[in-house]
């Protein structure tokens, strides 16, 4: 009985509550956050994250809501993101507003010890990278062009 190459796996829910907490708590400098959708979903899958867009970037003032998706397998395999309102970013499907994990390193090489703040932090480091930080944007106010699969069109504050 050797203890090497041991670990305590945590299961789903303790993990989820423990980001619960700590998105309800505030982290780092406000700039991204994130809390779950609906506190009566008892499995704990559908959360919104939001990111205020960098300073230096085309992206200074906005306020960028996201949806991210926990399925069963989460935390051993990545949540899907999607982005409500349309941005232009390399990572970003442009007609579905959902991160590419091909195209997001984060999401494709995917470790259970990742966090969902850990995806919006690296989402607006992206955002500040060379090849993002300068791309035109769509409009202000484009969020109404995508609806939810609830049928709920989501509203994004632009500062």
């Amino acid at each position: 009985m050797g203890s090497e190459g041991s670990s305590v796996v945590v299961p789903r829910n303790f993990r989820l509550l423990e980001e619960l907490e700590r998105g309800e708590k505030g982290i780092g400098d406000g700039t991204v956050s994130y809390g779950m959708d609906d506190a009566d979903d008892i499995y704990m899958r559908s959360w919104t994250g939001t990111i205020i867009g960098p300073p230096n970037t085309v992206h200074e003032g906005r306020i960028y809501q996201l949806k991210l998706f926990c399925d069963k397998d989460y935390p051993d395999s990545p949540p899907t993101v999607r982005f409500q309102a349309r941005i232009n970013m390399s990572c970003v499907n442009q007609e579905t507003g959902m991160v590419e994990p091909s195209q997001f390193p984060m999401l494709a090489d995917w470790q259970r010890e990742y966090t969902m703040e850990d995806i919006l932090t690296q989402l607006k480091k992206e955002m500040m990278s060379p090849h993002n930080r300068k791309l035109s944007q769509p409009p202000e106010g484009n969020e109404e062009q995508r609806v939810d699969p609830k049928g709920m069109v989501p509203r994004c504050c632009i500062l």
